[in-house]
Formats: C-alpha cells, structure tokens, sequence
C-alpha cells in the first residue's frame, strides 16, 4: 500500500508506545523508514518493545521512560528526546480507562483516568509545541481519542470527558498554532482489541464485540496504524483540525434500530398491511 520509505526522515515521538495500539502503530512506523522514540511508564516493557521493532533493521528505536501524570517528568522527558533531535510527530496515545457504573466511581477513579488520558496529554502538546514554536520549526500533533465520544459513552464517562477535551483542543490548537506550521488530528477507533483494553473492558459481557459494528468484524491493527503512517505522511500536510473515525460503522449505530436486526421474519410479516 506504501513506499517502503514513505517516513523516511521522520522522527516521530508515541506515548503509550510500549503496548497494545501503541506498539502497532510504532512498528507500523519503524517498517516505513520513521526513527521512533517510545514513551511509557514501564522502562522494562519501552525496552522489550524497542528491542522487538529494532529487529526490523530499520532506524534504531529509542525510549522514553516517563509518568505523563506528572508535568515536570513530561518536560524532562520531552527535553531530552529533543536533545536527541527534535521530533516532527508527537502520538499522544497514552490513555487509561474502566468501566463503572457513573455513581460508583470515586473521585480517586475519577482523578487516575483523567491524569493519564487528558492531563498527560496536554503536558505533551504543551512541552512539544513551544520548543517547535520557539525554534520556528513544523510539526504533527495526532491524538487517538475513541468511536462514539461525541454522543458520549455510557459506564465509560472519565475517558469520554478527556477525549471529548482532547478534540476541543485539537481544533482549538489547528487555528492557533497553524500559523507555525503544526498540524492536529485525532483519530478515534472503534474496535481494536488489545490484551490490556479487553481486560478491563469486556470481561464479564457476553455479547460479541463485532455483533454491533456494521461491518461485522472487529478491526485489526494494521488497518489503524496505516492511519496513523499517513497522517503522520507529508501525503497529509494540508490537513489539521480534523478527526477521523476508524470503527467499521459502529458509531452510526445510535438510531434506536439495533433490536430490529433480531427480529424473526413473523415479526416482520406482522407489520405487513392486511388486504
């Protein structure tokens, strides 16, 4: 689908990049030529990941150790990734989520998924766009945020807050920092199972995943991931403030019809007009 070198000569920073999206989209990165920095909590796991993407004998994969909850490590972290050569990507991907029921929740629950999903997030823009804004340079701000959060998402309300912030940010940044020549785009899968996601998202439900999504199957990684390598792409400079969805049609399900696809054809011959 792509050159082999299509990011060639891109240096492209992912938070969350030791696992699950994360991961894929970095080594979707890595196979098309990008020198990527990753960015997590667990130094242990950056460097397992590293050690697998740098088998691919491509640019060398760095690490960034960092906890994004807390400002001065992220513009510790940030500082030094750019000593090592300012990136031209920033992934902000690194989220935290549960299911709960919204009265359940402690503030406490409430505080760890907005630290890692929203506050995190900003200290990275933060710290990358006035380095970039200082030294007169361009760069692409991609944030993955989640299918549905416009319409909200029941039992999932702290992370539906931070993505919801994040898109308000996104486009706020567009027309202020377009004028620099970054770029912001959000990406909002549906679907995509990961082993950490699953585990706190659908233990214990007994429904199919892919029963709800359009399309009739979950998404698979590589089909987000050339998502994220084309934005990331100089196929994609002339676009910003945009969000993309990627779910398979499963947003678009909110039209108050699902019961209607169990239906027997005796339901459907009931309403048939009688001559």
């Amino acid at each position: 689908m792509f050159q082999p070198d299509l990011l060639a000569g891109k240096r492209v920073l992912i938070t969350g990049g030791g696992t699950g999206l994360g991961k894929s989209i970095a080594h979707r990165a890595v196979e098309l030529g990008a020198e990527v920095i990753l960015c997590g909590r667990r130094a242990e796991v950056l460097r397992s990941t590293a050690d697998e993407l740098n088998a691919l004998q491509r640019q060398p994969v760095r690490t960034a150790p960092c906890d994004i909850r807390d400002a001065a490590a992220v513009a510790a972290m940030v500082e030094a990734v750019w000593a090592g050569g300012v990136p031209d990507v920033v992934v902000n991907n690194a989220a935290g989520t549960l299911l709960s029921p919204t009265e359940a929740l402690s503030s406490r629950a409430v505080d760890a998924v907005l630290q890692t999903s929203l506050h995190g997030a900003i200290y990275v823009t933060l710290e990358a766009g006035r380095r970039w804004i200082a030294a007169d340079k361009p760069g692409t701000l991609l944030y993955t945020l989640a299918s549905g959060f416009e319409d909200g998402r029941p039992f999932m309300v702290p992370l539906t807050v931070a993505k919801g912030a994040l898109a308000t940010l996104l486009k706020s940044l567009a027309v202020e920092w377009g004028r620099h020549g970054i770029r912001t785009v959000g990406i909002a899968p549906g679907n995509f199972p990961t082993p950490g996601a699953d585990a706190k998202l659908q233990t214990g439900r007994a429904t199919n995943p892919a029963d709800d999504i359009p399309l009739g199957r979950v998404g698979k990684h590589i089909e987000l991931a050339n998502l994220y390598a084309y934005l990331m792409s100089d196929m994609a400079a002339f676009m910003t403030g945009e969000i993309i969805t990627l779910d398979g049609g499963k947003g678009l399900r909110t039209n108050g019809v699902d019961d209607l696809f169990q239906w027997t054809p005796a339901q459907w011959d009931a309403l048939r007009p009688k001559r």
